[in-house]
């Protein structure tokens, strides 16, 4: 009985130490005359160092501000995992900086995304290697606001067949909402003639006029928003 009352005790505990929803990414911006030399000291670094749970999927950012940049994602991972990861060995950071960074500029940033599964239509790891990056950045105080706007988007994805991963930035600048759309049939996903469009569904399944719902929230509560596109590179990648 003692053995059966510490399993169920401990569960909640197993529960909470797997729970690797926290993806880290490192934008990273190449000299413009050392791309071809960036990149190959990048994939050997990602061959030696990334591996395992800290393995990279390597993005180029194709439009937007950071066009021409480079996107490292590494994770999923637990927070528990990244506390208890502790410094990156001498050697690590060594060949970082004397075989990667030489051929990089100043420009970079580095952030912490959680992914939400109840506003989401896709399993984390369900990539896609094209997506598109929309990030919706509510006025301080009115985050609720935001979120009720994107579970009401939820079911309008699931009907058109999106796959959409949702994301919320945690200790990384402003408070953001990324909605990441994974085109699993590519771009032509895009297309007009492809869906009928977002707000057509939308009232569809909220009713007519509750588009204007969205907008009201849009103008209301989100101080800012933007949107990139994002092609992954599998031979930048860990293996």
């Amino acid at each position: 009985m003692r053995k059966l009352l510490a399993f169920w005790l401990i569960i909640p505990i197993i529960g909470f130490s797997q729970a690797k929803t926290v993806l880290s990414a490192n934008r990273v911006f190449p000299k413009v005359d050392k791309v071809a030399e960036f990149e190959k000291a990048l994939t050997a670094h990602a061959q030696k160092y990334h591996t395992g749970d800290w393995k990279w999927r390597v993005l180029t950012i194709e439009s937007g501000p950071d066009a021409g940049g480079y996107q490292l994602n590494e994770g999923p991972n637990s927070w528990g995992q990244i506390d208890n990861r502790g410094q990156l060995s001498a050697e690590h950071q060594n060949d970082w900086n004397k075989t990667v960074a030489i051929h990089l500029t100043e420009r970079s940033s580095i952030s912490y995304l959680v992914y939400q599964d109840s506003l989401s239509t896709v399993k984390l790891t369900d990539y896609a290697d094209k997506i598109a990056v929309t990030r919706y950045f509510p006025k301080i105080g009115w985050g609720n606001k935001v979120r009720e706007m994107i579970m009401k988007m939820k079911p309008v994805w699931e009907a058109g067949g999106e796959s959409v991963a949702v994301y919320q930035a945690s200790s990384s600048g402003a408070p953001q909402y990324a909605i990441v759309t994974r085109y699993k049939q590519g771009l032509k996903e895009r297309d007009p003639g492809f869906r009928k469009s977002f707000q057509e569904r939308y009232e569809a399944i909220n009713g007519a006029g509750s588009w204007s719902d969205v907008l009201d929230v849009l103008r209301q509560y989100v101080a800012d928003s933007s949107g990139e596109l994002l092609f992954y590179r599998a031979d930048l990648s860990s293996k």
